[in-house]
């Protein structure tokens, strides 16, 4: 099961298609449904889940309005438990502002209501709820866990010097193993809430690679009118993510 938003459904279609391509014969079921959508290879006993929440902490109606609970995980959780695997993911939404695009409008943090707050800390406090929650209900005995690692974007030229570009007409990836625009900070306090936790996550660190693709989007050729420099092409680079995700597993 890939738990997270349209990023882990990019890899979650990225692993369906490999798996068709490998069996293109085979039955299969597919339940395309909000949250949870799944494809299954009837033959083989094989589903792949996708559980869509952006911010894995909850949203709930209040009176107020919709308010992002930094501190509660209660909405469909239960159907991550008891799964041969878990892929997790999110910040693509933490960056959002504006009443539309955010989802929310107030954050609950403990005891306070607030309109907005550092999107950072944020993120470092909902990722922590959600540690704690796969420390308290995953068992590690029947369960893998991953975190599918910080996507990037490429929307803003400069990081790679070329400041009046975005990946739109980018034909070619960067060169060498270093991003000119750095590393992400989101990147960082994944990798701090993971060394806290009890429960072995295995972070599938797919930042500095994925910044390298600046080439790799849909760019403007993704049907919805915009230019598209958050997601990826398939195929292309979530099939690499899914390839080490192999190897990862059979380790």
């Amino acid at each position: 099961m890939f738990v997270g938003d349209s990023l882990s459904l990019n890899m979650w279609e990225s692993l369906a298609c490999m798996i068709h391509s490998s069996v293109p014969n085979t039955k299969t079921t597919f339940l395309k449904r909000t949250p949870l959508s799944s494809l299954t290879f009837q033959e083989y006993d094989v589903t792949l889940f996708l559980y869509r929440t952006p911010y894995l902490v909850d949203i709930s109606k209040e009176s107020v309005g919709r308010v992002l609970n930094l501190g509660a995980i209660e909405d469909g959780a239960d159907a991550w438990k008891n799964m041969d695997l878990l892929v997790f993911n999110s910040w693509h939404w933490w960056t959002h502002t504006g009443v539309q695009s955010q989802g929310w409008d107030f954050i609950r943090d403990g005891s306070s209501l607030m309109r907005d707050m550092d999107r950072l800390d944020a993120f470092n406090k909902g990722l922590t709820t959600w540690g704690q929650w796969v420390d308290q209900n995953v068992n590690v005995s029947q369960t893998r866990v991953f975190f599918q690692g910080i996507s990037p974007t490429h929307y803003m030229g400069r990081e790679w010097n070329e400041p009046r570009k975005t990946c739109n007409g980018q034909m070619q990836p960067l060169t060498g193993s270093t991003y000119p625009g750095g590393s992400l900070p989101a990147a960082s306090i994944v990798s701090r809430v993971l060394s806290t936790m009890r429960t072995p996550v295995y972070l599938l660190d797919i930042t500095t690679l994925s910044q390298l693709r600046k080439d790799a989007h849909p760019s403007t050729y993704g049907g919805d009118g915009g230019t598209d420099c958050s997601h990826w092409c398939l195929p292309g680079l979530p099939d690499t993510w899914n390839q080490l995700l192999y190897a990862a597993l059979s380790m």
